[in-house]
């Protein structure tokens, strides 16, 4: 299980290919919240069910389920 912390803030967050997909910039009540990547959005938001998320906020929630680890500069996705 990972807990997010304020200290995760500004983390890149990259898939299991090592591409950035986005960017933690808030964790609250240790859920991390990220602003994706333009380029890779469409797919990551589709693979980490953000679909139904409402597309006027610029930030999604990032699921535990969906993290493999966390280190000192990423969060690393598992493969989806």
């Amino acid at each position: 299980m990972v807990t997010f912390t304020d200290d995760d803030e500004g983390k890149k967050v990259v898939n299991q290919n090592g591409e950035d997909v986005g960017r933690v910039v808030d964790v609250r009540h240790a859920t991390a919240y990220v602003d994706p990547d333009p380029g890779m959005f469409e797919t990551v938001k589709s693979k980490l069910g953000w679909g139904d998320v409402d597309d006027d906020e610029d930030v999604y929630p990032l699921q535990d389920a969906d993290v493999e680890s966390v280190d000192d500069d990423r969060v690393l996705l598992r493969r989806l």
